[in-house]
């Protein structure tokens, strides 16, 4: 009965771990690595695993950085079930395959600048990705679900994204019986929307993200008037704005937030453009799930008969609508993907506004060391952009209060509810700020925690 943590140890991205018991072996989340390019290309690499041996995975939601393997693991073999929430469920259909897309036309565009070398392929297709989907199994919060003989799981509300999990997972192996807590991403406490964390008081072991330990977000109140004085400093400076935001959960919170301010922050004035078609497919799938919502979203959605209405709202699928926009000088809040700026329709975006220092980017998600948003994030005074330098001449505005991570207080306050204060091994966070998180749950909750080693196995029965 053993853990082994893989991806997401000492890194952000890539989530993955192994656990082995009964002589059979499954996967919590098989996720993609982002950043730089040179951590993308770790992604081709071999498992440190055989897929084939691998007998299920338990996916606790549906960000790439959690998911977008498991189309590479099926290629590589694998043929088990996926257990994971029916929001996640859904949410998989979309971006798993918005994943495969984006990596063929990379692989199309790489191809056309060396012509005369062997043509790269695509780390997983189309098909691929659509072949994942008929191995998820959804189910629903708080519903127990036997995995196999001697493992048995429950998903508990993480509040991170639609159908983001915390995972209980009980154990049984001969006489011995245990029960380790997969944190998945726990999102913040009094968010839109999302209902807060769920609370867990009991388990053997916790493994827990640590994105933000030694942070503390901005008060959401002082976000939202930070946000209505950048939208204020550009409707008087006539620029537009720029709002890089995942697709799904950042996308849904930004055009919330908008619209419940409409009239505090004469939205009337802008065209917002959610130029993404994966956020706009998402959005759809939040709308099929209002009984995940909390109280104050259900009354939105009682009383308007819909969420927050933005009636200068522009929903840009094509290509050619997204062209379209690049003509906009002012008055427009452009909200595109990717969040990290790594990829997507935003880059074009940037591409057009970055130099003007009219405009503004407003980041309201975590940046990943090595992508373009982070070197926003950092302060770089040029940038590269579709292969030409730009300066950054725009204003940029890191906005954590809108973060879908909980910073450091919130992950102690999920914490707090565990009765016997388990022991914790940290994963999911830079390794300053686990280290962080690492003293603040020694020092203030009092127990013993771990940050988490790639690479490293544990004997689950010794807790």
């Amino acid at each position: 009965m053993e853990l082994e943590f893989f991806g997401a140890a000492g890194e952000v991205t890539g989530s993955c771990h192994i656990v082995r018991i009964n002589g059979r072996q499954f996967l919590l989340d098989c996720g993609m690595i982002q950043g730089s390019r040179e951590q993308e290309a770790r992604n081709r690499d071999p498992f440190p695993f055989d897929p084939r041996e691998i007998d299920a995975v338990i996916l606790s939601h549906a960000h790439i950085d959690h998911s977008g393997r498991l189309p590479l693991l099926v290629k590589r073999g694998f043929n088990g079930p996926i257990y994971t929430h029916n929001a996640t469920k859904d949410l998989c259909g979309i971006l798993l395959k918005d994943s495969a897309s984006l990596a063929q036309r990379d692989a199309e565009y790489a191809n056309k600048k060396r012509p005369d070398q062997p043509p790269i392929e695509p780390l997983y297709s189309v098909e691929d990705a659509e072949m994942v989907l008929s191995y998820l199994k959804g189910s629903k919060y708080k519903e127990k679900v036997e995995v196999f003989p001697g493992v048995t799981i429950r998903f508990q509300d993480a509040g991170h994204i639609i159908g983001s999990t915390s995972v209980e997972v009980w154990l049984s192996e001969g006489d011995v019986s245990k029960k380790i807590v997969f944190s998945g991403d726990l999102g913040q406490y009094n968010t839109p929307i999302l209902n807060d964390p769920a609370v867990i008081e009991e388990a053997d072991l916790v493994l827990m993200e640590s994105t933000y330990g030694g942070r503390s977000h901005r008060e959401r109140g002082l976000t939202h008037d930070e946000i209505g004085e950048i939208i204020s400093e550009a409707h008087h400076g006539k620029g537009n704005i720029l709002i890089p935001a995942f697709a799904i959960g950042r996308s849904q919170e930004v055009l919330y937030t908008l619209g419940t301010h409409y009239e505090e922050w004469n939205m009337s004035r802008w065209h917002v453009f959610l130029d993404s078609p994966m956020a706009i497919k998402a959005s759809e799938v939040y709308w099929d799930y209002p009984h995940l919502y909390d109280d104050e979203a259900t009354k939105f959605r009682r009383d308007l008969h819909e969420m927050p209405r933005l009636k200068n709202l522009h929903l840009t699928s094509s290509t050619a609508e997204s062209m379209v926009i690049n003509r906009v000088t002012s008055g427009g809040i452009i909200i595109a993907g990717s969040g990290m700026c790594n990829g997507g329709r935003i880059r074009h975006h940037l591409k057009h506004n970055i130099s003007r220092k009219e405009c503004h980017v407003i980041i309201v998600g975590y940046q990943s060391p090595g992508t373009l948003g982070r070197r926003l994030v950092d302060g770089e005074e040029e940038v590269r952009i579709k292969g030409k330098w730009l300066k950054v001449n725009a204003k940029i505005h890191t906005v954590g209060g809108l973060s879908a991570h909980g910073d450091e207080n919130d992950l102690i306050r999920w914490f707090s509810s565990f009765k016997q204060k388990p022991p914790v091994y940290l994963v999911h966070g830079e390794p300053k700020s686990a280290r962080a998180l690492e003293q603040k749950l020694q020092n203030e909750a009092g127990t013993k925690a771990t940050v988490a080693k790639s690479g490293e196995v544990i004997d689950l029965a010794q807790f």
